[in-house]
């Protein structure tokens, strides 16, 4: 399946920061997917998110298929304890998408739990042999 998005001019840029929690989990869950892309459907706001090697970006799932707006130029490597928060910018296209930001901050991770929940653990040829009790 081949999907497409519109990034329209840059409106404004914002330097923020977001918890580790939330990029520890963002980060472990795109290595598990082995893939390009990570989708996660905001289900309470009908956006999606699209998660890459580069960026994560938000797309209103009511209107065209354009992205609103987009986290970029993560610096992990800036941090001093991996429970730090982790600087990002992050890029506004649409007007309004400033409003949809301050919801997307919360309703993000919780799509993320969703989906994290939902997806099953690699299979492996792992075993588990019973051990005998000597009585």
């Amino acid at each position: 399946m081949d999907l497409s998005f519109s990034r329209g001019d840059e409106l404004s840029r914002q330097q923020r920061t977001m918890p580790a929690e939330l990029y520890n989990k963002i980060h472990l869950m795109f290595a598990h997917l082995k893939g390009e892309h990570l989708f996660v459907p905001i289900r309470s706001m009908q956006y999606l998110a699209i998660i890459d090697n580069e960026e994560i970006v938000f797309i209103d799932g009511q209107g065209p298929r354009r992205i609103e707006l987009a986290w970029q130029s993560f610096r992990p490597q800036d941090r001093d304890d991996l429970r730090a928060p982790v600087s990002y910018e992050c890029i506004f296209y649409e007007l309004g998408a400033e409003k949809a930001m301050q919801r997307i901050s919360s309703e993000f991770f919780s799509a993320l739990a969703i989906l994290e929940k939902r997806q099953t653990p690699p299979k492996g040829s792992s075993s588990v042999t019973p051990l005998k009790r000597n009585s």
